[in-house]
């Protein structure tokens, strides 16, 4: 597979941040931005987002985006609670080398402004005039800013609200003034990359772009299952103007899609867009990736296919993408997770993604293959993305190393109607822009009935996790749904369980004993907690322990917060983990874990790592006691 070219850029985040759906052209504006709080909430009332000298006054101080103010890359690194703030940036459009040497300098294009992660609530204006606005903090979001052209001048105003309110989705990010347990300093504004492209052709017939892409793989029929979004305008004859309305059924457009191998090409099809959309059945046989003619995707063998895919008007090529996608499949049967129709058995580990120097947003491409590099060092297949969602440059390299992922939906602690629906749609936003990813192979929209406090007996908040589970199947009926991690399930495709027992034997010994009445629900596997609320009960699914371990270690003269008792040294932490993983893995039920965590996080000092990436025990041992032949499964590629 062709990897995604680094930007010659001297942004914080210099690569392109969309591997799944690249452009060639495309502006980072990571970076310095000017900033300012607005803890009286003013900003709007005076203006702050016009093109003047008195709100250019305001911005005081920069900042370094995509780092929230509350981090040390940010440069400001304020811990304290600012509810509102703003952002300004001037940007002049470059000069496009293609454009200028085939005569078309000059031309517009359609640009379009990305923001891959603010929170919670954000407006956007330019040169004084308003574009949009979005709620949530954990998806992309795209404002359409109009057809430019090279040399005009963007002032881009930014405001962006986050409040204490626990009806948001917040993670890990704490509600009160400080932290306590295992929730953190809270994240404000953008996080995450924000960046422009131009889309479409600057031509004089039409003003149309893809919009949306969505893969699935077949592995029985060897097809890749496409659809698309393509979204645009006519434009107006003589004055080249893109006219008001959309166009109405796309008749004159079509789609050529092309699947590649190393560098060979497989297949190419070229689909009519029909009411801006298309979908289509894509050919991968070929003998040349494989006996049986699929290279199949799996942790020990990521195989990836390339897909390019150019949208035509009237015989010109208009937009053009490049993509990939891996054919793999995952599913259910009984009590097992099949990975290409075989038993996976998951060895996972807990991962947040906080950083000390930069907090939830994850750094270059090297730390990222860093921390994949440790986790499969020490024996992990996967890992559990925990009450966060990554960028997806996160999600490439797990795709091209091979790394499971589970992904899951930060939580809201607050159940209300507006709460309920906010949710629904922001999980919505996440699901559709990370589901080409290969790697995630489990959904997790509901943790620790947190949202949901009274599940366990209430109708409402039960038919919510229901709706959720059900939304999810909807739009991906391949990947297992889990409907609320930890206990008290409604519907769910895999039973997870929650267990921080610090006596491996003790945890083996219940479960041998006892899975039965923990699975009717009459045995409650986590003190006050059974693992099925009221009224829901078990039907053969596997069985997973998703969160385990997390003995607290601390160095010196730190305070420490873990579970169970702490652990004075590295001989102590790693019998803990031996005994607690190798109980598991004897429970002939049970076909994965995912042990807590990868690395401490601010007060919380239960990781295998410290916040800053130093291993607490030679990882050499952590992975030796992961890939030693005990339990149900030994085949040492970990299916």
């Amino acid at each position: 597979m062709k990897r995604v070219k680094r930007a010659e850029s001297q942004a914080p985040l210099p690569c392109y941040p969309r591997p799944q759906m690249v452009r060639e052209a495309w502006i980072s504006l990571d970076g310095e931005w000017r900033f300012s709080f607005d803890d009286r909430d003013a900003g709007e009332r005076e203006k702050w987002f016009s093109c003047s000298e008195d709100a250019d006054a305001k911005s005081s101080r920069t900042i370094c985006v995509p780092y929230s103010y509350e981090t040390e890359k940010s440069g400001i690194r304020d811990g304290q609670v600012h509810p509102v703030v703003w952002y300004w940036r001037t940007v002049t459009l470059p000069g496009c080398t293609d454009q200028e040497s085939s005569g078309e300098a000059g031309k517009k294009r359609r640009y379009l402004l990305h923001f891959d992660g603010c929170d919670y609530r954000t407006k956007v204006w330019i040169n004084g005039s308003y574009i949009g606005s979005h709620t949530g903090g954990y998806a992309r979001f795209t404002f359409d800013v109009g057809r430019l052209q090279a040399g005009d001048t963007l002032n881009i105003c930014v405001r962006a609200e986050d409040r204490l309110s626990e009806e948001q989705m917040r993670g890990k990010q704490r509600w009160l003034a400080e932290n306590y347990g295992c929730w953190y300093v809270q994240t404000t504004g953008i996080w995450k990359s924000v960046w422009m492209e131009p889309v479409g052709d600057s031509g004089e017939v039409c003003d149309a772009y893809i919009q949306y892409i969505k893969t699935t793989p077949d592995i029985h029929s060897k097809e890749l299952e496409l659809e698309a979004d393509i979204t645009g305008w006519r434009v107006q004859a003589q004055s080249g103007q893109p006219q008001d309305e959309k166009m109405q059924g796309m008749s004159h457009l079509s789609v050529q899609c092309t699947v590649s191998y190393q560098g060979a090409v497989i297949s190419r099809t070229t689909v009519p867009v029909q009411q801006g959309r298309i979908s289509a059945r894509l050919p991968v046989y070929d003998t040349a990736a494989g006996e049986w003619g699929i290279a199949l995707w799996s942790p020990d063998s990521p195989d990836l296919y390339d897909l390019e895919i150019v949208l035509i008007c009237g015989g010109t090529s208009v937009d053009r993408i490049t993509s990939y996608f891996g054919m793999r499949e995952i599913r259910t049967e009984g009590a097992n997770v099949l990975l290409n129709g075989q038993p996976l058995f998951q060895k996972l580990i807990l991962y947040q993604g906080y950083r000390t120097d930069s907090g939830l947003t994850n750094c270059r491409d090297e730390d990222i293959l860093d921390d994949i590099g440790k986790i499969r060092e020490m024996g992990f297949n996967g890992l559990r993305i925990h009450q966060k969602t990554e960028s997806e440059r996160f999600l490439y390299w797990c795709d091209v190393k091979g790394l499971l992922v589970w992904a899951e939906a930060p939580s809201f602690y607050r159940f209300s109607d507006r709460a309920a629906a906010d949710f629904a749609r922001e999980w919505e936003e996440i699901v559709r822009q990370h589901y080409n990813h290969p790697s995630i192979i489990t959904w997790t929209p509901l943790n620790e009935s947190w949202g949901v406090p009274d599940i366990k007996t209430d109708r409402r908040q039960q038919d919510f996790s229901r709706m959720v589970y059900h939304m999810t199947k909807m739009f991906d009926p391949v990947r297992p749904v889990i409907g609320n991690d930890g206990w008290e399930h409604t519907e769910s495709d895999i039973i997870t369980l929650h267990d921080y027992e610090e006596d491996g034997v003790q945890m083996q010994k219940k479960y041998l004993d006892k899975m039965a009445e923990i699975l009717s629900g009459r045995f409650y596997h986590n003190n006050y907690r059974s693992a099925f609320a009221e009224g829901f009960s078990y039907h053969g699914q596997p069985v997973i322990i998703s969160e385990c371990g997390g003995a607290a270690f601390a160095e010196k003269g730190e305070k420490d917060w873990g579970y169970g008792r702490s652990v004075k040294d590295g001989e102590e932490f790693l019998a803990r983990f031996r005994e607690v993983t190798v109980g598991i893995r004897g429970i002939p039920e049970v076909c994965g874990y995912c042990y807590t965590q990868f690395t401490d996080v601010q007060q919380e000092k239960n990781g295998l790592l410290t916040e800053d990436r130093r291993y607490k025990v030679n990882p050499e041992l952590i992975r030796a006691v992961n890939e030693a032949p005990a339990g149900m499964f030994v085949n040492k590629k970990g299916y």
